[in-house]
């Protein structure tokens, strides 16, 4: 496990509950559930212990990672089993899915998105919402594995031509191929929001 100087401490991950049609889909969690383990950083996510979200929380605990599992009470048994909830190292059961959003909001210090469907697309959109509106600068990513994304990022480039992403600057979430990629892509976003600028770095030289 590397060590982590970066501000990132916890990436939180967003995907489906299912496996999907395409067996990459699922090798991309576990991929990217060891890449976070490697770089000392710890998951956050929806807490299911099935399809790509099963992947990537087995991903970062074979590797020697962390995990917290955000999971509302009444999806328990479509999304988990309590007995394998049990090998998380931190569990959190809230009452409903306002509360599970919320709180995985505060807990990340970054978002990535691999594919899933409706409630996916849902939390990965609600995250872009609050970067427009000024409530984060966390980095996100779009994990497009085999092109998932494509029609997403379609879509995202007609509204802004239509003029209805009115604060661009502040939705930009990174697309990216390949999973080992996305984690150094994460820490350099960071890096660079973090860097000193103006009197900061003059200072910072003194």
């Amino acid at each position: 496990m590397s060590e982590n100087s970066s501000s990132i401490r916890t990436i939180c991950v967003y995907c489906g509950s299912q496996p999907g049609r395409s067996a990459a889909f699922v090798e991309a969690g576990r991929q990217l559930g060891a890449s976070i383990a490697a770089h000392g950083l710890r998951l956050v996510y929806g807490g299911g212990t099935k399809g790509i979200m099963g992947a990537v929380a087995s991903g970062v605990l074979s590797s020697g990672g962390q995990v917290t599992g955000i999971i509302p009470e009444f999806l328990v048994d479509m999304e988990a089993t309590r007995h394998s909830l049990g090998q998380l190292d931190e569990l959190v059961i809230t009452e409903n899915m306002h509360e599970r959003k919320h709180m995985m909001f505060e807990r990340a210090d970054a978002f990535v998105t691999l594919p899933g469907g409706i409630g996916t697309l849902e939390e990965i959109v609600e995250i872009m919402t609050w970067a427009q509106l000024g409530r984060h600068e966390k980095p996100m990513v779009f994990a497009n594995i085999e092109g998932f994304w494509n029609p997403m990022l379609d879509l995202i480039d007609h509204m802004r031509d239509q003029g209805f992403i009115h604060r661009a600057h502040l939705v930009r979430p990174m697309v990216i191929d390949r999973v080992e990629d996305i984690v150094p892509a994460i820490l350099d976003r960071a890096a660079e929001r973090d860097a000193p600028t103006g009197e900061e770095a003059i200072i910072s030289r003194l």
